[in-house]
């Protein structure tokens, strides 16, 4: 079927801002609490129903991400990979990507990007069931220059994009989850580098705003969006995680878990998935949560 919806992770870069820890380590590898980064990414599109992934990464770093996350099919999804020689902006995915998207929809989810929230898995399927257009997530945060920034008119619809302006117009940032029917595909490829060197997801997003394609969903006040890029987000990220899961006595991110509750995997699946993970106590919540389930 031609209006599939597939998910692409990127998760390239150097790295730079989490030396020396990633000249030995892919920074997606690095455990948020007690996971590894690229589980969140990767959670975020399986909660979007996404079962077809490619894995964006470095080439020297594909190895261990294969060794992690295999084919996929443990968890009823398909995994692929491909390598991103030179970080050279976040469209490139699209270009790297091309054969794999083919003639679907596609989502892209930044591979050091966390998303947790009451509500998220509405606003996943809203994004995920249009057929047409783009779709994105603004976040108000305190430090818009940062980011890819979004000013939204008197209608609530998004007026105008820049990517990291000295003097943001608004306090609405563009978060690392993108959603893209199939033009996306040729818009990415007949990008100019900017004048940064990189293919920007901000000249993507402005290629739909004209026409009048864009689709911006504010996140509200009870979603968090986090940004693992540095030392201090990352202690940050597994505080809030950890906070959560004792508090709650339940796992973000856990994508076993998910695909058992999204219909990936049966139980007895799950079960088998459990049994090697038993004495680090992720198998025991597994197996926990096969045994509430059938209550």
């Amino acid at each position: 079927m031609a209006n599939t919806l597939k998910g692409i992770i990127l998760a390239g870069g150097s790295g730079t801002r989490l030396h020396p820890v990633t000249r030995g380590i892919s920074k997606q590898l690095i455990p948020v609490y007690n996971k590894p980064m690229v589980y969140y990414p990767l959670s975020t599109l399986m909660l979007a129903g996404i079962r077809d992934v490619l894995v964006i990464t470095t080439p020297h770093e594909q190895e261990g991400f294969q060794r992690l996350l295999g084919d996929g099919s443990a968890v009823g999804l398909s995994i692929s990979y491909a390598a991103q020689p030179k970080p050279e902006g976040l469209a490139q995915a699209f270009v790297i990507g091309r054969n794999f998207v083919g003639s679907d929809r596609v989502a892209l989810a930044l591979g050091d990007n966390i998303f947790y929230g009451a509500h998220f898995s509405d606003d996943l399927r809203r994004a995920s069931e249009r057929p047409h257009g783009a779709t994105v997530f603004a976040y108000q945060v305190r430090d818009p220059e940062r980011y890819g920034v979004v000013e939204f008119g008197a209608d609530g619809r998004a007026e105008s994009l820049e990517e990291k302006p000295l003097t943001p117009r608004s306090p609405w940032a563009v978060t690392g989850l993108y959603f893209y029917d199939n033009q996306v595909v040729d818009i990415a490829a007949k990008l100019r580098p900017s004048a940064r060197g990189e293919l920007e997801i901000t000249d993507v997003n402005r290629a739909y705003l004209e026409r009048g394609q864009l689709d911006v969903i504010p996140m509200g006040r009870g979603m968090a969006w986090l940004d693992t890029g540095t030392n201090e987000s990352l202690l940050e990220a597994a505080q809030f995680i950890e906070t959560i899961e004792r508090r709650q006595g339940l796992k973000v991110a856990c994508p076993e878990e998910i695909a058992y509750r999204m219909g990936f995997v049966s139980a007895e699946a799950l079960r088998e998935l459990a049994r090697p993970l038993a004495k680090s106590g992720y198998g025991e919540y597994l197996l926990r949560i096969i045994e509430e389930r059938l209550l």
